[in-house]
């Protein structure tokens, strides 16, 4: 189900999940074509203890680099950013990353919701946003806001997530520009880049 077609070439990826997204994340990235012109970054819920896991494990299933995101490192292509635990990330007006502690918002930090909508507000029609598996609504408010200005939603198909709540929240609000599965959005990301 394609709504309609990404407006600007994508010059950031956000992949945001909660329970059960790694399976997807472990499909995903693995399947992406080496040398795509934008950089990657991975929102998921996560416990502070399991710091250097969620990296050190994507390191050895990506082609790309895969590192923690740090406080005002500029966001180049071609690598895979996670959010550090137990920190909100936003995207500056420079393209840079900024960390932050406040309040935790649906239960959570780092939270979706808050890149999405940072992520928004700097690259407009140039963020495509991903939403996965997860256990609340954590996502759907920023991509509201990634559809006011112009970016692209993908939502994983709900028949295909361990725990379907969260993509079938935006698919209920109506934010899905499409809806695919796992094997799908690895697809739908490499032809962005291909297509003539």
């Amino acid at each position: 189900m394609a709504e309609n077609h990404v407006k600007a070439t994508p010059q950031l990826i956000v992949i945001g999940g909660s329970a059960g997204s790694l399976e997807v994340i472990l499909k995903v990235i693995p399947a992406l074509q080496l040398h795509l012109p934008v950089a990657i970054l991975l929102v998921t819920h996560r416990k502070p203890s399991n710091d250097d896991i969620l990296v050190d494990l994507l390191n050895t299933k990506s082609n790309w680099p895969v590192k923690e995101a740090e406080e005002k490192e500029p966001v180049l292509p071609h690598y895979i950013y996670v959010a550090p635990a137990d920190y909100h990330l936003l995207l500056e007006k420079d393209h840079s990353f900024s960390l932050d502690v406040s309040e935790k918002v649906n239960y959570s930090r780092p939270s979706i919701d808050i890149t999405f909508e940072s992520a928004a507000e700097v690259y407009g029609p140039s963020l495509v946003a991903v939403l996965l598996s997860g256990a609340n609504a954590d996502g759907v408010e920023g991509m509201k806001r990634i559809r006011r200005l112009g970016g692209y939603c993908i939502v994983q198909d709900p028949a295909t997530a361990d725990v379907e709540y969260m993509p079938a929240q935006a698919i209920a609000q109506g934010v899905a520009n499409t809806i695919l599965s796992p094997e799908g959005i690895a697809q739908f990301i490499n032809e962005l880049f291909t297509a003539g």
